[in-house]
């Protein structure tokens, strides 16, 4: 994915203030996906037998190919209680606002990306809600099998209810996939894409973290996180990136020359 990524020189001020949009209209814009997402998961609630056999299902394929257990994460956070708990303050309480701090830099900084990235988190998290509603999952903190520890609920702080019947602010069948990984990649590509300084790969420590967090809270499976990232890429195959029609404008110059 880091090789597709889009690299243009920063906006000038002035072409920057140009292209930025109405800040009213974006508000609503973002204020309305977010209500969109929080509905559709609410929607997707109450189907408890297939989210628990769809997660015996995805524990097995996991272990069918050999993937590390999502416990070898979690023995690690458990070694000590402050790191368990960061880890659930991390997962409770990042998510949203770095994704909002995100948009915010750019529509102020990179207008043209803000508009891409925007896009490409809207279709993403469209895509998301669809396999919310077809493939309800059960996350491995509810898996008997799996045998771990629901870290919010032991240690806190806790975004999710105490039993998902009770849970009336969101849909904990909506494992699959996770987008506290897909919305963190689309950050780290954002910012990557947005920036020129030399370490702007670091900006991938992001996701990086919240797929260690997500898994070792007990909250996703790893292929939550790959359906994620799958469903990211296809998203930005899908969005077109800022300038990316540049190279067919700058060769018209030269071929007026020609002739």
């Amino acid at each position: 994915m880091a090789a597709g990524i889009p690299v243009t020189p920063p906006e000038t001020t002035g072409s920057t203030a140009a292209a930025r949009p109405p800040l009213v209209r974006e508000l609503l814009v973002v204020a309305g996906l977010f209500l969109v997402y929080k509905l559709g998961r609410l929607v997707a609630a109450g189907q408890e037998d297939r989210a628990f056999g769809n997660a015996d299902a995805v524990w097995d394929a996991e272990r069918a190919v050999h993937l590390p257990g999502e416990g070898w994460v979690q023995r690690l956070l458990l070694h000590d209680g402050t790191l368990v708990h960061l880890a659930n303050t991390y997962y409770a309480a990042v998510h949203f606002p770095a994704t909002v701090a995100f948009l915010g830099w750019l529509y102020w900084r990179r207008p043209a990306h803000y508009l891409w990235s925007r896009r490409a988190l809207a279709l993403l998290t469209a895509a998301a809600l669809v396999l919310h509603l077809l493939v309800p999952l059960a996350p491995p903190r509810m898996l008997a099998e799996a045998g771990l520890v629901d870290t919010a609920q032991a240690y806190g702080p806790s975004v999710y209810g105490a039993s998902p019947e009770t849970d009336t602010l969101a849909n904990q069948f909506a494992a699959m996939p996770s987008l506290h990984v897909g919305w963190a990649l689309m950050v780290a590509v954002g910012m990557i894409a947005a920036t020129r300084g030399r370490w702007r790969a670091l900006w991938f420590l992001h996701p990086l973290l919240t797929l260690l967090v997500v898994v070792g809270t007990a909250n996703h499976y790893w292929l939550d996180a790959l359906v994620a990232a799958v469903l990211l890429g296809a998203t930005l195959l899908v969005v077109r990136a800022p300038g990316a029609a540049a190279p067919r404008r700058a060769a018209a110059p030269a071929r007026a020359a020609l002739r």
